[in-house]
């Protein structure tokens, strides 16, 4: 169905209409010219993301309906970042003419599953044409105890640091659908080269051969066999909210605390900065998963480096006072890499054979040339 046979108002009801709010604090959703939410004795927590077509995704290999998912999950991320409880998101979508009604349902119903998975209210939005490619808003609503919010600032000297799940294994996850994308498009240069120049060579029977081959260059299967842990971690990230409630069980408060969307060794120069101190992390310490570690070898790249700037894990990165280690050493999918130092000691990367290196916030950067 095309979206001007909806318009912008008739688009949203269909997109809103089964969506019921779950949580207390939401008193009134979509349907007005605001949200009404209400949290009596908490902080409010606000964050927003913002993803581009051709700079944060690429509909070639992006299914609609995970990137819906992943749109909503970054953001939900960033509010466990905080060790608060998230509680609604505001979705504003900029679509092209390509896009149909069925093409933002999908993405809506990613969304969708991405707030049923941790309570979640979407409460409202905005919808507007582009001239560019998709892009998708979201802002995301949650609540915090004032002494339970973590902050970036908070770590101290001697203060373990601790990671949660495996890295690296995103970024390996883009290597692969970038090179089966590119085999994709080198097949299709090839086939159109073979048809030109039997036009050319008025070749009638190559021609009709080719148009035999057509949907079988067109329907062309990516080969992800043994490697689909890491698409998923690339296309479907997961919030690690799991995390908080086991540490909040355990009653383990962190000092600082974030979440690696732009690489390990990017995301500890935020915390380092601005807690002004320095760290050691041990290289055979950083979580790698064997998808990740063969994949490296495969494109023959550096596991390390894939770890420490690949970004895009969403697991956390957290420091906590050196008294924590026993409460921590059975909690699973944690994983203590080092301890925070003295700021003047800097910050340093140990390696397998006890050589230090100076780390490099290498991650991620939207806005570098």
């Amino acid at each position: 169905m095309d979206i001007k046979d909806l318009g912008e108002f008739g688009l949203i009801d269909r997109l809103t209409k089964d969506i019921q709010p779950k949580n207390a604090s939401t008193l009134y959703g979509v349907g007005d010219d605001c949200a009404v939410m209400h949290y009596p004795d908490k902080e409010v927590l606000v964050t927003s993301d913002m993803l581009m077509e051709g700079i944060h995704f690429d509909l070639v290999y992006t299914p609609l309906e995970q990137l819906g998912y992943k749109a909503a999950m970054v953001n939900i991320s960033d509010i466990f970042a905080m060790n608060g409880t998230p509680q609604q998101i505001i979705v504003s979508i900029a679509i092209d003419k390509r896009m149909t009604v069925e093409d933002v349902e999908a993405i809506y119903r990613g969304m969708k599953k991405a707030c049923a998975k941790w309570n979640v209210d979407i409460v409202g939005g905005d919808t507007t044409t582009s001239l560019t490619g998709l892009a998708i808003s979201v802002t995301c609503i949650g609540y915090a105890d004032k002494n339970d919010i973590v902050y970036r600032h908070g770590a101290n000297e001697t203060d373990l640091i601790c990671v949660t799940g495996d890295l690296g294994s995103a970024y390996m996850g883009l290597q692969i659908l970038e090179r089966e994308k590119t085999v994709y498009y080198q097949q299709i240069d090839e086939y159109n080269n073979k048809v030109k120049a039997a036009q050319k060579a008025g070749d009638e029977t190559e021609l009709k051969k080719l148009r035999a081959q057509r949907r079988q260059v067109e329907d062309f299967e990516p080969d992800f066999a043994g490697k689909e842990y890491l698409i998923d971690r690339q296309l479907k990230p997961e919030a690690r909210g799991d995390v908080i409630e086991a540490l909040r069980q355990r009653g383990i408060h962190p000092t600082a605390m974030m979440d690696i969307s732009d690489g390990l060794s990017s995301e500890l120069h935020h915390i380092c900065s601005q807690s002004h101190c320095g760290c050691r992390i041990y290289e055979k310490e950083i979580p790698i998963d064997y998808q990740t570690a063969s994949t490296c070898e495969e494109f023959n790249m550096n596991l390390t480096t894939a770890a420490l700037n690949g970004g895009e894990d969403y697991e956390l990165l957290f420091t906590v006072p050196i008294g924590d280690h026993e409460r921590l050493a059975d909690l699973e999918g944690i994983h203590q890499i080092g301890y925070i130092t003295k700021e003047s000691l800097g910050m340093y990367l140990v390696t397998r054979d006890d050589n230090e290196f100076e780390l490099q916030a290498q991650g991620w950067n939207p806005l570098k040339g």
